[in-house]
C-alpha cells in the first residue's frame, strides 16, 4: 500500500483510533524504508538454526554446556574491575597450562594464527634471522609471516609424519645463527607430537631464542614452559580448551621480554604489541590502560576452559606389573574413583589431577582409537607410537577410497566431523581429533563404527 493510500485510510479511520494508530504506525515505516535501496536480506529473516554434530576433526572441538553458558553471560565493560578479575583468573590459568612463572602471560583476543603473528611480529625485525623449523602447515605459515616481517628465514625439512632431532636443530643453529627457532609441538595437519626435551638449552647455548606452536597439543600432551627453557608459547582456545574460537593463551620468557624490549622499531603492529597488552593484561605493575575492547563474553568462555581444565580428575591404578587400568566406577567421598571389579590384583587408586588427567585421559583414548583404526586394517600415518599426537590421530586414507566421500559420509549418516588433510598433507591423510571433552572411549567407539560403515558402504574412487 503507497504511502497516500495508507493516510488517506488513516483518517476516514479517525472514529477507531486504534486502527488510526496502526494505519498511522505503517505510513512511518514505509516513509522511514522509502529510501533504502538494499532490501533486507532474506536469509535474516529466519530464525538461526544449526545442526548437532560431533566435531571429531582437527578443531574446533565441541564445546560443553559449563563453557556454553559462561559465554552467554550478559556483557560487561572491558574496562570493570569484575573482567580484569577474570582475566587475572585467565593469567593464572595460562600459566598452570604452561607450567609457567612468566609474567607476561595473557589472551590474544584473536585466533591461533593471531598469537603466532604476535609472537613473532614482537620478536623479530627487519634483517633478523629466524629457523623455522617445517614438516607441515604450521612451518610453512611461520615462515611465510616472518618473511612478511623483513626477518631472513631459513627452514629445517623434513617430511609430513616426521619430526625433528636435536642433532637436527643444532645443526640449523649452527649454520644459520638465528635469533629466533620456530618449531611446532602439535602438528595438527600431519598427526607428530615433536618432542622438546634439550631444545630449549640447544636455543639458548646459541643465543637463540625458541618458540614453540602448542595450538593442537596444550592440555593434550605435557609440556612444561618454564623446565623445557621455552621462551615463547602460544595456543588457542579451540581444541582441548573446549572453548569457541577467538581466544589465544601465550606467554613470553623474561629473555624474550627483554629481546622485545630492546627493538629498534616499534612492532608493526599496534593490535598485537605486547607492550600494550601487557598493560591491558596487568603485566607490567603500571596502572592498566585501554588497548582495544576485548571480547569479553569470550573471555568468560576462557577462563571456565581453564578451571575445567585445572578441576579435572582422574582415577587410575597401578597394576602389579606396572601397568594401568582405567576404572569406571563411581566417585568416592576423597574425589577418587572406585574400582567397581573389586580387583585383589590392583593397587590403591592414583588420583591424577587437572593437566595430568587431562594428558593421561587423551594418551589412553588416542591409544584406544589407533587400536581401533588398525582393526579396521587402516594404516596409521605417523609410524613412531611416541611421536603420534594425542589430540589429532592421522591415518593414511586406504587406497581405493577418495578421502571426500569418507568425510562426507560421516558427516551426512552419522552426524561426524572427521577432516582430510591440509597443506602437504592433503589427499593423504584423514584426521580424526579427540580434544577436551571430546576424548572418551565413547566417542572412539563411535568414530570406529562410523569409519566401519564407510568403509563398506562408500563407493571406490577411479582416480
Amino acid at each position: 500500500m503507497r504511502c497516500s493510500a495508507v493516510l488517506g485510510a488513516a483518517r476516514a479511520a479517525s472514529a477507531a483510533p486504534l486502527l488510526r494508530d496502526q494505519l498511522l504506525a505503517t505510513a512511518r515505516h514505509s516513509m522511514a524504508t522509502s529510501l533504502l535501496r538494499i532490501p533486507a536480506p532474506q536469509g535474516l529473516l529466519r530464525p538461526l538454526t544449526v545442526p548437532d554434530r560431533l566435531l571429531l576433526g582437527p578443531g574446533p572441538s565441541n564445546v560443553p554446556p559449563r563453557i556454553l553458558a559462561a559465554g552467554s553471560q550478559q556483557l560487561l565493560g572491558h574496562m570493570h574491575p569484575e573482567v580484569l578479575q577474570v582475566m587475572d583468573e585467565i593469567k593464572a590459568g595460562v600459566q598452570y597450562a604452561f607450567q609457567t612463572q612468566n609474567r607476561l602471560t595473557l589472551a590474544i583476543s584473536g585466533t591461533g594464527h593471531c598469537a603466532m603473528e604476535a609472537a613473532l611480529l614482537n620478536t623479530l625485525e627487519r634483517g633478523d634471522t629466524a629457523l623455522v623449523a617445517v614438516n607441515g602447515i604450521w612451518g610453512q605459515r611461520a615462515a611465510d609471516m616472518a618473511r612478511r616481517l623483513g626477518a631472513n628465514v631459513h627452514e629445517l625439512l623434513k617430511p609430513p609424519g616426521e619430526y625433528f632431532t636435536p642433532r637436527d636443530i643444532e645443526e640449523g643453529l649452527a649454520r644459520h645463527k638465528p635469533s629466533v627457532l620456530f618449531i611446532t609441538h602439535g602438528e595438527s595437519s600431519t598427526g607428530v607430537l615433536q618432542p622438546l626435551e634439550g631444545l630449549g638449552e640447544l636455543c639458548h647455548r646459541h643465543g637463540c631464542l625458541l618458540l614453540v606452536d602448542a595450538v593442537a597439543s596444550l592440555g593434550g600432551a605435557p609440556i612444561f614452559m618454564d623446565q623445557q627453557e621455552i621462551d615463547i608459547l602460544y595456543s588457542g582456545s579451540q581444541k582441548v580448551l573446549n572453548a569457541p574460537p577467538g581466544t589465544a593463551p601465550i606467554s613470553l620468557s623474561e629473555r624474550a621480554r627483554e629481546k622485545m624490549l630492546r627493538r629498534k622499531m616499534q612492532p608493526p603492529s599496534f593490535y598485537l604489541d605486547m607492550g600494550w597488552l601487557a598493560n591491558y593484561w596487568g603485566c607490567d605493575g603500571e596502572p592498566r590502560r585501554y588497548h582495544h575492547t576485548a571480547p569479553i563474553n569470550s573471555f568468560f568462555s576462557l577462563r571456565e576452559g581453564l578451571a575445567m581444565l585445572a578441576e579435572l580428575v582422574r582415577g587410575t591404578r597401578q597394576g602389579r606389573e606396572g601397568g594401568s587400568s582405567h576404572a569406571s566406577g563411581t566417585w568416592d567421598s576423597s574425589g577418587c574413583l572406585e574400582d567397581p571389579t573389586g580387583s585383589r590384583d590392583l593397587l590403591p587408586l592414583v588420583c591424577l589431577q587437572g593437566l595430568e588427567s587431562s594428558w593421561e585421559r587423551h594418551r589412553a583414548n588416542c591409544t584406544r582409537l589407533c587400536q581401533g583404526l588398525q582393526d579396521l586394517g587402516l594404516e596409521l600415518f605417523v609410524k613412531e607410537e611416541r611421536v603420534r599426537l594425542p589430540t589429532i590421530t592421522t591415518v593414511s586414507v586406504p587406497e581405493g577410497y577418495d578421502w571426500r566421500e569418507i568425510t562426507a559420509f560421516l558427516m551426512d549418516k552419522h552426524g561426524i566431523e572427521i577432516a582430510g588433510g591440509l597443506g602437504p598433507s592433503v589427499g593423504k591423510v584423514l584426521r580424526i581429533g579427540l580434544m577436551g571433552c571430546n576424548s572418551s572411549s565413547s566417542n572412539v567407539d563411535r568414530v570406529l563404527r562410523a569409519l566401519r560403515d564407510a568403509l563398506r558402504c562408500c563407493r571406490r574412487s577411479r582416480l
